[in-house]
């Protein structure tokens, strides 16, 4: 799953370029399969697949609901589950042949099945909410905004009907867009760039030379999660380094990073400093550090802003590159006959692609989902939602679930074609704008849940389109039967549906989540919170001069873009629009500071020297690496949790100080 929603960074730009196939590795692809036997879909989803999908799916979950409640940056995990599929089954299969009990070899599409669901699972743990409107209807995050504070615009969490919820609303997205699959991946051709690189790599794999390589990554993973894991419990004695944020930065193309760092300086360099000197005269001097009337109203409504700036460019630019390439796209379509693959020249190498695709089109076409099934599932799932979210939700009456519902799947085959050609999905941008439209609709009595809710359905259904698209690309790639992918697509999504939940729960049982000054802030919670209040109260709920400054900031946010995609169309030689940062990202330190992004930053700084001293060594093992450290240094947040809350302080305490901050505490301890 990639994905830039402000929350999700999207897919390495040099991982796009190292993972991308060349000419000669397509021709190779299936030649180098073509005398293995393609198992059946029955034997692709396996026992042993789904025991080994739900054990990442618990790992995973726990690494984005981490992520989700401390920065909300949130890497692509396809790499690392791919490769930790393998190498769990690769070894389990291993021992069952030295034994004698083996009866099915390992093979990719066992492998692909595996990387659908756990992507699926954890995937869930991002649209489910609970970090970001889920989290925002609750007390702690109306109290901290002081807006909308009423009975009807708070809902106080509960794991029963956050699970409920997630199960009616989680569902309907993979069947919006199911019966377009074949037009999108064999008759548009959508390269789905995420999709493609997983497919490589899951390929590559099983090959004996990848498998080699494989088993060497698998065990770079590991020892680095090791280290990782040790680093987090000395962490725990509070040394304020994260391994996390490192391996997370390792991941993240490096104008990500610097976009971080740049937002960071911008905000609590300059602006902050600027805007606290004006208390007394811009806001009332006596108003708490997290109030929204006074200098946290300012943090929050101008990355508000920002966001919304960004999200609004890339949403309307979505929509005019899906229409102006799929329009001319249909009409070609139209006067072809045969659209499957490219007709024979006579050359060799023209031969084995024309193989490849015969190959793929036929295991793609071989097991159909009707598309009764798809209608169906959509009509039944909408319908229950329709009648029951209500219920839940009293703020939201059927007839805005209804309007969220029919306007979804255009939204959802959007963000799917635009995901197909760019790799990027919006799903998060659609559901800020929904939160501004039904928040405003339904207005002062309700209106912030009603705005948090629809926001919730549509990010499920347009998130959940584009991963499934992104998966049957990969699917077709590695000649993985459709309905297995499909099955494996809807087993994940329920188990995220019941983990996610869960995990979240026991995080928000153990930590104050949301407090800004804790190990775990939440910002988005706080975030769309705010975009609700700006539905509901309008423009009146901003302090002085804050309006003034988000719409600056909307407008460049929105000029940045514009800048950066005109150079990337016209100026080709000196490519300046590299770097340019990213408003998104550039958005995001405004609530929660620079701590992050140093750490992101020193793991670009390591990618860097790595690549510049051996850049095949680096592009082999620095997605394990990356992996590694981000895994190992989430779990510790289970033990930690534990010890949380069993009551148990760490025993001491160590963190860096400047020279004048250390001569003061001499000071006091001496007396």
């Amino acid at each position: 799953m990639v994905e830039e929603k402000g929350d999700i960074i999207p897919f390495d730009v040099e991982g796009e370029e190292k993972f991308k196939p060349t000419n000669s590795n397509k021709i190779l692809v299936e030649e180098a399969y073509k005398h293995i036997e393609v198992p059946p879909w029955t034997q692709q989803v396996t026992v042993r697949a789904m025991v080994t999908s739900i054990i990442l799916s618990l790992v995973f979950t726990f690494i984005v609901c981490k992520l989700n409640l401390t920065t909300g940056v949130i890497p692509s995990l396809n790499v690392a589950a791919g490769l930790l599929g393998f190498g769990m089954l690769k070894f389990w299969t291993k021992l069952l042949e030295k034994t004698g009990f083996l009866k099915q070899q390992f093979t990719r599409q066992e492998n692909t099945v595996i990387q659908t669901f756990v992507v699926a699972a954890s995937g869930i743990a991002f649209s489910s909410g609970t970090a970001s409107y889920i989290l925002g209807m609750s007390p702690r995050m109306a109290a901290e905004s002081e807006g909308g504070n009423t009975p009807d615009n708070v809902k106080t969490l509960s794991l029963g009907w956050m699970i409920g919820f997630n199960f009616l609303v989680s569902f309907v997205g993979l069947f919006s867009i199911l019966a377009l699959r074949k037009i999108m991946i064999l008759d548009l051709k959508l390269t789905y760039p995420s999709g493609t690189a997983t497919a490589y790599l899951i390929n590559s794999f099983h090959t004996p030379k990848g498998a080699k390589l494989a088993k060497k990554q698998v065990g770079f993973l590991f020892t680095s999660f090791g280290g990782s894991f040790l680093w987090a419990f000395f962490q725990w004695f509070y040394f304020d380094f994260s391994a996390t944020y490192v391996g997370v930065g390792m991941i993240c193309p490096y104008m990500i990073n610097v976009s971080l760092l740049v937002g960071a300086i911008i905000s609590w360099g300059i602006m902050w400093p600027l805007i606290e000197a004006k208390k007394g005269d811009w806001y009332r001097a006596d108003l708490p550090g997290n109030s929204l009337h006074g200098i946290q109203g300012y943090r929050v409504f101008i990355a508000v802003a920002t966001m919304l700036g960004d999200g609004l460019y890339h949403v309307l630019k979505m929509l005019v590159i899906a229409l102006t390439d799929f329009i001319p796209k249909v009409a070609k379509l139209k006067s072809s006959k045969d659209t499957s693959f490219v007709a024979p020249s006579g050359n060799d190498n023209t031969e084995i692609v024309n193989y490849d695709e015969q190959r793929r089109v036929e295991f793609f076409l071989k097991d159909k989902i009707s598309l009764w099934i798809a209608l169906i599932g959509y009509v039944v799932f909408a319908a229950i939602s329709i009648v029951v979210v209500p219920v839940i939700f009293h703020q939201l009456k059927w007839y805005h679930v209804l309007v969220a519902y029919v306007i979804a799947p255009v939204l959802a085959f959007c963000n799917a074609y635009g995901c197909g050609l760019t790799d990027w999905s919006l799903a998060s941008n659609y559901g800020k704008f929904a939160i501004i439209i039904f928040s405003t609709w339904v207005g002062h009595k309700g209106g912030i849940i009603a705005g948090l809710i629809a926001c919730g359905v549509m990010m499920n259904i347009v998130s959940t389109a584009s991963d499934l698209m992104q998966d049957l690309k990969t699917g077709y790639l590695t000649l993985s039967s459709p309905r297995a992918m499909l099955i494996s697509q809807i087993l994940g999504t329920a188990t995220g549906c019941l983990m996610s939940p869960l995990v979240f729960w026991f995080f928000y049982k153990a930590y104050t989540i949301g407090d800004p000054q804790g190990t775990y802030p939440a910002p988005y919670g706080l975030i769309y919170r705010g975009i609700a209040i700006l539905g509901v109260e309008g423009l009146s709920s901003l302090p002085k001069n804050c309006l003034a400054l988000s719409i600056s900031f909307f407008l460049a946010a929105i000029l940045i873009n514009l800048v950066q995609d005109l150079l990337q169309k016209y100026e080709t030689k000196y490519r300046i629009y590299r770097f340019i940062p990213s408003p998104m990202c550039m958005a995001i330190p405004f609530y929660l500071g620079s701590y992050f992004a140093v750490d992101m930053c020193v793991g670009s700084l390591i990618l860097f020297i790595w690549n510049w001293r051996n850049k095949q060594h680096a592009s082999d093992f620095s997605p394990a690496l990356a992996s590694g450290l981000i895994c190992g240094d989430s779990l510790w947040g289970i033990p930690a949790a534990i010890l949380s809350l069993a009551g148990v302080a760490p025993p001491i305490c160590m963190k860096f100080l400047s020279a004048a901050a250390n001569a003061r505490v001499d000071t006091y301890l001496a007396g």
